[in-house]
């Protein structure tokens, strides 16, 4: 009866181990969905904000110097949102690059865990 009692033993740490690590994977998970809609959400203001901004800038350009040098403000303005696009491109890129990836803890805890569960060497 030892054996089967020590097996049970086993079975049910081994259970509630995994239901602590499944637990951490929804936390994570449920952390990183809310940080990112967080994230989406003022950016997408930020970004339609930005955009009437230079919709009008452009616009009170142009009409001041519609007269004079209406092509030359257009291209300047045309060159600059096109270098300004391209940069900030390149830094969400840098910055989707440099992300934690998704349950690195939950991870690294069952990589613990099967350490903890080896035979002694």
């Amino acid at each position: 009866m030892a054996i089967a009692d020590a097996a049970a033993q086993f079975a049910a740490t081994v259970l509630a181990s995994l239901q602590t690590r499944v637990e951490l994977a929804a936390t994570e998970v449920e952390e990183h969905s809310l940080r990112y809609f967080g994230t989406l959400v003022l950016t997408l203001a930020a970004m339609f904000f930005a955009g009437l901004a230079i919709v009008m800038g452009t616009l009170l350009l142009i009409v001041t110097f519609w007269e004079s040098s209406r092509v030359v403000v257009l291209s300047v303005l045309t060159l600059l949102f096109a270098v300004a696009g391209f940069l900030l491109a390149r830094q969400a890129r840098v910055r989707m690059a440099h992300q934690p990836k998704l349950l690195a803890h939950t991870v690294g805890e069952l990589g613990r865990d099967a350490e903890l569960l080896q035979p002694p060497a």
